[in-house]
């Protein structure tokens, strides 16, 4: 038995989400190495971290949700 699709209204931001954008690169350090660097912003705040390690990524999201009211 085939199942309808699911659709989700994209257009209605839910009362228990959050929007961020995530940007990361490499970047050579020297020496033939190269580090894995980031930047995630909170759409709605602005607010933006950049980060070399997914710890302080991780740490960003987890300041950011349970700080901001929507």
């Amino acid at each position: 038995m085939d199942e309808p699709p699911v659709s989700f209204d994209v257009s209605a931001p839910s009362l228990h989400s959050q929007l961020f954008t995530i940007r990361v690169w490499q970047e050579d350090v020297g020496e033939g190495h190269s580090e894995w660097r980031g930047q995630v912003r909170h759409v709605m705040s602005g607010e933006t971290c950049y980060f070399r390690d997914w710890q302080l990524l991780i740490a960003f999201i987890v300041k950011m949700t349970t700080t901001t009211k929507t």
